[in-house]
């Protein structure tokens, strides 16, 4: 049943149109990931961050929301290391075609000011306010589903043994874009079954 109504949800999302996707009115919902390694040397280690995302669009390519981050890595000798974070985001997309880099992409900057934490297993550990700030680069596959990538500058002030940590993040992830009314139908067709 849940691979039926999956492929509903596809099919739903390929019939609209392209340039409706960064409209007002309508939901992203996706998540980037960043920084995965699989080592598979000896005593390797294996790292991952993911960073999921949801936010409405207020007005044409504008859209606030939340975003969720949670990372892991974990090595033989050197211990666990997590970060977090959560908070609300902003996303504008530039409609302008001189910055088209491809017909079905934009261009987008999204920035982020959250509660976040970077506690590595050996070293200084910083947890307290997050800022987040950078450029990125969606690819519409289909109308409503856009690959993308974003390099992000990513700081957090506060407190622990270290007072700020700062990064330089690069991620590949995904984004489901859908229209308001789509999801009220998507709503009552599960709530009829």
């Amino acid at each position: 049943m849940k691979t039926i109504l999956t492929f509903c949800v596809l099919l739903l999302m390929v019939n609209v149109k392209t340039n409706a996707q960064i409209q007002s009115g309508n939901v992203m919902v996706g998540a980037d990931l960043a920084k995965i390694d699989l080592s598979l040397d000896k005593g390797g280690n294996f790292s991952f961050l993911i960073n999921p995302k949801a936010a409405w669009f207020i007005r044409d390519n504008l859209a606030i929301g939340a975003y969720l981050k949670v990372g892991l890595a974990t090595a033989k000798n050197a211990g666990t290391s997590v970060s977090y974070g959560v908070g609300p985001l902003a996303r504008y997309y530039f409609s302008d075609d001189n910055l088209t880099l491809l017909r079905h992409s934009r261009f987008f900057v999204e920035g982020n000011v959250g509660i976040e934490g970077d506690n590595p297993a050996v070293g200084d550990n910083t947890n307290g306010l997050g800022l987040g700030i950078g450029p990125g680069w969606t690819y519409f596959i289909t109308p409503n589903i856009g690959l993308e990538a974003l390099l992000k500058y990513n700081g957090i002030i506060g407190f622990g043994s270290r007072p700020t940590s700062n990064d330089l993040g690069f991620g590949l992830g995904f984004q489901i874009y859908l229209p308001t009314a789509r999801l009220k139908a998507i709503g009552n067709d599960l709530k009829k079954q």
